[in-house]
């Protein structure tokens, strides 16, 4: 019976995912999952279904394709992509949670069965998988940007995907669910779904601007979720909730003219009741829809499909075990371990979980110096015949894999493989190896040359895999270590970091370091067989180990031989002035002038004059000095390595990221994008302006990218992450602080550092005896809100009909009211952009302080609504007069006085400036008397 359905599955799934579009070209990557997952478990329940090799690469293929789930905006379950049925695809939960479950399950799956060959077995690239996890888990329990709700997360969550197992995340998805959607007929799909609805305009693919709104309170409810309830609660035990929802669905069966039981497609509100129904929601009849009601309209398989295996499993005569046979329904530590040689993800979070590190040493040399300090290391000729790559090596080999002519697949994308990717042993053409970490790569970027900052991401990454690896056996993470670490000034600070090592434990984490050939065999061992069958007599050159240094003589004496970095300072000279200036001024200045940072700007003046090719005969030392290091990879237009990835985890969190300085025209990234398309960005919106913000910006976007990964709660208020206004909070820290030193005369590392302060003001602001000034400057910049502030604003505005006015920005009531809700993403983002029409840091947050006050005002008086615009810099000036005139002071252009006062009494003197307003002014009427003054468009004005 259980293959049966899952052949029906495989049917209906099969033919969008050849094409991962629908017949209109819409990605809907939740499907080709679906596809994946059942055919997973078709073949563990012992049919054959892959017989030849290529099907085999088309598969492996479909596995790339999914791995991208959690940065390819869709169309999702409903293949309409946003709320707004506008053509506008977005990222969903459903088709991230779908795809992650799929990646589960196929990983190391052999298509052939149990007894197939080596080059059919598929693989996952561990780090997608993780990072489609991490980014279904921070989704939920919303569905996208545009849907706070989706009933496409209950088979999500539930039958068939299962896709997480954090009961606490699956049972409030699943509550949110069945409080917003659940009717008496069946679930709605999400709010304000037009679909099928007597109001929908069939003669047009698309809705017009604000048409949803409409569609509120009547929207179509679908007995399929029912099904979906009753089989849930069989997989969950829970004998109430398939009660309750088997005598739901008992009202709505029909009968076809053969007597046999049918489900509706849908339920929907008659015409004539559509009116009665929006007044009154759950007031009217509904009716069920000709699809699937078994006459003209025929059967809704869907419908019928869900209704045999729920009746089958509530009656006894089908086992949850024949329903899932891999146990998708149980958590990964409590599945049947799979036998064989190939990774799969086997183990939930293990607290005994152990890091295994092996010390590579570059030279012998090095590991001579190491061991002067109680630090034992292993050189490359000493691992072998493990050899030891570079990560971007193994990105090679799997360049073969999924690789067919006939089908004209060219195997898998030049992608990197991340940190849980490279903790795996590979054993890859007669050889074994072991890959080091992308934050060993020598890049062309600055960043690599901070040693602090190289052992923070040390650090951060064994906290990473330790954290998220969810393999069978050890995850083995080879450090680098390399002559030129030694010539840093902070190499102390490494050599502390290994004694720390050494010792068992990273800040929290388990770690054993060995000498590889001793921990390989509790490693997880990944076996590369598909290259068995590709041609490698060229492979050996195409492959390249990690080089050992050699020196003539190793000994005490030749450890001093290695130059060592010197501390370098100089006051900063701006010499823009000369970009006007005669060329032979500006080598005369080149002549006389000595430092590294007045040199940088000088060569950058004739490179932009003369361009690359100009020839000038100079010597500079080979000193570190951050504003000139900046200054140089900004004008060789230089990007930091992998960015796009970071920019990728910002979106997905849902934040969204702006470059560029500040008053100036901001590029806003909202969606994810190349490499090429960010320098371009970087270099166009930046560069012009401030060269070296070209990359402290990309800097900061890197760290942030690394930081909501692992502390997601520090951007908690935040919305939009504006770079530039970030740098503008660090630089007022150094102030506070009495930091003399510019913000890009601090390395990268303690950049980072800052970002970490000023994100975590909350925390430390009365520790460190912050003023309510200084406090507001740094929570202004990162245009940080309180919790539910944008429903709050919502309120505001449904008590303001001629809208809300600050700075010059006008935030209308309508159409706003009606082509959003109240706790959509969208509507937040239109709040956070008129909040940053405000220039002032400090002014902005007590605007924020102020709306929460308006709308408490409200919330305690709702028959209340103002009669004009809402008008808040009116509001804040009358407050800062109440102010000087109860402090006897002089009132003036310079509100900062009045920003320095502690927020109780900041909350007292705008309470009283609103009421004045009431009082004086009449600005509050009944809301029975606010529609008669819609057309009037008058600020706020004092008698």
């Amino acid at each position: 019976m259980a293959s049966t359905f899952f052949r029906g599955c495989v049917v209906q799934c099969a033919t969008p995912a050849i094409d991962k579009t629908d017949n209109n070209g819409e990605r809907e990557i939740d499907v080709v999952s679906l596809y994946l997952l059942f055919l997973v478990q078709m073949i563990t329940s012992g049919l054959q279904i892959i017989y030849t090799q290529d099907e085999v690469a088309f598969v492996q293929n479909l596995v790339y394709y999914v791995e991208r789930a959690y940065r390819t905006p869709d169309y999702g379950m409903w293949e309409r992509g946003s709320k707004y049925n506008d053509g506008t695809p977005e990222i969903h939960a459903s088709s991230i949670g779908m795809a992650k479950s799929a990646l589960e399950a196929i990983n190391g799956c052999n298509l052939f069965g149990e007894k197939g060959a080596s080059w059919s077995v598929i693989f996952v690239d561990i780090d997608a998988h993780n990072r489609n996890r991490s980014i279904f888990e921070t989704l939920l329990p919303r569905e996208s940007s545009s849907k706070g709700v989706d009933a496409a997360l209950i088979p999500t969550i539930s039958f068939p995907a299962f896709a997480t197992h954090e009961e606490v995340l699956a049972v409030e998805t699943k509550a949110n669910v069945i409080r917003r959607l659940k009717g008496l007929y069946g679930f709605k799909r999400f709010n304000r779904d037009g679909y099928k609805s007597k109001l929908e305009d069939t003669t047009s693919k698309y809705y017009r601007n604000g048409e949803t709104k409409e569609f509120e309170n009547i929207e179509c409810e679908w007995p399929l979720f029912y099904m979906f309830m009753i089989i849930d609660g069989v997989f969950k035990s829970i004998p109430e909730q398939v009660d309750e929802y088997q005598n739901l669905l008992k009202a709505r069966i029909k009968r076809d003219v053969n007597g046999d039981p049918v489900i509706p497609m849908y339920f929907s509100v008659g015409e004539d009741s559509v009116e009665f129904e929006k007044q009154e929601p759950g007031s009217q009849l509904r009716q069920a829809s000709e699809e699937g009601s078994g006459g003209k309209g025929g059967m809704f398989l869907w419908n019928q499909a869900m209704l045999v295996i729920a009746q089958l499993l509530t009656g006894g005569l089908l086992h949850i075990n024949e329903l899932d046979p891999i146990r998708r329904y149980l958590p990964s530590y409590n599945r049947p371990r799979k036998g064989g040689r190939y990774s799969a993800f086997q183990q939930g979070t293990a607290t005994d979980l152990v890091v295994q590190i092996v010390l590579i040493a570059e030279s012998m040399r090095l590991q001579a110096m190491m061991a002067t300090y109680g630090i034992q290391t292993q050189t490359p000729h000493e691992v072998e015949p493990v050899q030891i790559w570079s990560s971007n090596e193994l990105v090679k080999v799997y360049k073969y894999l999924g690789v067919n002519a006939k089908l004209n697949l060219h195997g898998r994308p030049l992608r990197p493989v991340g940190a849980l990717g490279t903790s795996k042993v590979y054993r890859v053409c007669g050889m074994t190896v072991l890959c080091y970490p992308l934050i060993f790569e020598v890049s062309e970027f600055y960043l690599y040359r901070d040693m602090a900052l190289l052992i923070d991401d040390i650090k951060t990454e064994l906290q990473f895999v330790g954290k998220y690896w969810r393999l069978s056996g050890r995850p083995t993470v080879c450090l680098l270590i390399r002559e030129e670490h030694m010539r840093d000034p902070q190499f102390k600070e490494m050599l502390d970091l290994l004694a720390m090592l050494k010792k068992g434990h990273c800040d929290g984490t388990k770690v054993r370091i060995g000498r590889l050939q001793n921990l390989i065999a509790s490693s997880c061992i990944e076996h590369l067989d598909f290259m068995n069958i590709v041609d490698t007599s060229e492979l050996e050159m195409t492959f390249q180990q990690f080089s050992q240094l050699k020196h003539e003589y190793i000994g005490y004496q030749s450890l001093t031989d290695v130059p060592r970095a010197l501390v370098y300072s100089e006051d900063s000279k701006d010499y823009s002035h000369l970009a006007t200036k005669p060329i032979w001024e500006i080598l005369d200045a080149l002549k006389s002038t000595e430092g590294l940072y007045a040199r940088a700007q000088l060569f950058g003046i004739l490179l932009n004059r003369e361009g690359p090719k100009y020839e000038f005969g100079d010597q500079t030392g080979c000193l570190r000095y951050w504003p000139a290091v900046r200054y140089c990879s900004s004008l060789l237009r230089h990007t930091v390595d992998s960015i796009s990835p970071f920019i990728t985890t910002v979106l997905v969190n849902g934040k969204q990221l702006t470059v560029g300085v500040i008053g100036r025209e901001e590029t806003v990234f909202d969606k994810p994008m190349t490499p090429a398309e960010i320098q371009s960005v970087m270099y166009s919106t930046i560069q012009p302006y401030d060269v070296i913000q070209a990359v402290l910006q990309q800097e900061v976007v890197l760290y942030c990218g690394r930081l909501i990964a692992t502390n997601p709660e520090m951007f908690k208020g935040i919305l939009k992450i504006r770079v530039g206004w970030v740098l503008e909070a660090m630089k007022l820290y150094l102030k506070i602080t009495s930091d003399s030193h510019s913000l890009e005369n601090h390395s990268p590392y303690e950049v980072r550092q800052l970002l970490h302060k000023v994100m975590s003001v909350r925390e430390w602001a009365i520790q460190e005896k912050l003023t309510p000034l200084q406090r507001r400057q740094l929570e202004g910049c990162l245009c940080r809100v309180p919790t539910r502030f944008y429903n709050q604003v919502w309120d505001v505005l449904t008590h303001t009909p001629l809208g809300i006015k600050v700075q010059g920005f006008h935030l209308p009531q309508q159409p706003t009211l009606s082509n959003m809700m109240r706790s959509e993403l969208n509507f937040a983002l239109e709040v956070e952009q008129m909040l940053n029409h405000i220039n002032c840091s400090e002014y902005r947050q007590v605007v924020v302080e102020l709306l929460c006050i308006v709308s408490t005002i409200l919330h305690r008086n709702p028959e209340l609504s103002f009669q004009h615009q809402l008008d808040l810099d009116y509001l804040v000036q009358d407050a800062f007069k109440i102010y000087c005139k109860d402090n006897k002071l002089e009132k003036s252009e310079n509100l900062s006085p009045f920003f320095n006062t502690h927020y109780s009494l900041t909350t007292s003197y705008l309470a009283r400036a609103v009421v004045n307003n009431v009082l004086q002014g009449g600005q509050l009427l009944t809301v029975s008397e606010a529609d008669d003054e819609i057309g009037q468009e008058e600020p706020c004005r004092i008698s």
